[in-house]
């Protein structure tokens, strides 16, 4: 591998950590979108396509991906050390992203923007895909340009919290508010989940006020695939009744 090579993982957005169907969901993509046919007459497209599959064929094989890792430990392993003058290290960056809930599922593309006051060229903007089926707290690493060229943007994505649903890791928690008689009865409810469509969450009989309901693979994407829960937490409907007193 040679120094002036992309590194793939980076070519597709992801991590080391990435799974067989993210390198294939983040190809098609990607590939989809920097298309030539698309964008006609332009070389960044052909250029960035041809990165594409040259990532893709290496990432998506096994054993070739295996040996790409290996070659990328020992190339950090003989990279300057932190605090050494010129070391990529001085010119790395880590930035936080927050995304809304579909983004995750659904994917997205959005600029991040980094203000480095030691950079004289003032503000530099760099375009990230984030593939859908993406987990929170994924890594993402885009290298930087112009006087800090050889350095990285590390990007970090986390979940902004909505106005039904808050996220911890990859489970959704929500509440779901019921009459006294309700809970005692059990039964079923219909909510809406992250996505928009109904979910239908189980009531046993007798349930209790802040007891957690969990309903499997409605929440956020997981880092090795899948999806994690949804938790929806019991809570009572106070009924007031206001009754006139006689001979007022």
């Amino acid at each position: 591998m040679q120094a002036t090579e992309a590194n793939h993982y980076t070519v597709l957005g992801l991590d080391r950590r990435c799974t067989e169907a993210q390198i294939k969901t983040a190809y098609r993509v990607l590939a989809r979108q920097h298309h030539p046919d698309l964008n006609p007459g332009s070389a960044a497209a052909v250029a960035r396509t041809q990165a594409l599959n040259a990532a893709y064929e290496i990432l998506s094989d096994p054993e070739r991906r295996t040996a790409y890792d290996a070659e990328l430990a020992a190339k950090k392993s003989a990279a300057p050390k932190r605090g050494e003058r010129g070391g990529r290290s001085e010119r790395d960056v880590a930035q936080e992203v927050n995304l809304r809930f579909e983004d995750f599922l659904r994917g997205t593309t959005l600029d991040v923007r980094v203000n480095d006051p030691a950079n004289p060229e003032g503000p530099e903007i760099y375009e990230l895909t984030v593939p859908p089926g993406t987990a929170p707290g994924a890594r993402f690493r885009l290298p930087r340009t112009g006087a800090f060229a050889g350095g990285w943007v590390r990007v970090r994505v986390r979940a902004l919290p909505g106005f039904r649903f808050k996220a911890r890791g990859s489970d959704l928690r929500c509440d779901l508010t019921l009459k006294p008689e309700r809970a005692a009865q059990g039964g079923s409810e219909m909510i809406p989940g992250v996505t928009g469509s109904l979910v239908r969450v189980e009531i046993p009989r007798g349930v209790g006020r802040g007891e957690i309901l969990r309903v499997p693979g409605e929440g956020l994407p997981r880092p090795r695939g899948g999806r994690g829960d949804l938790l929806v937490r019991v809570k009572y409907r106070v009924e007031v009744r206001v009754t006139r007193r006689s001979g007022r």
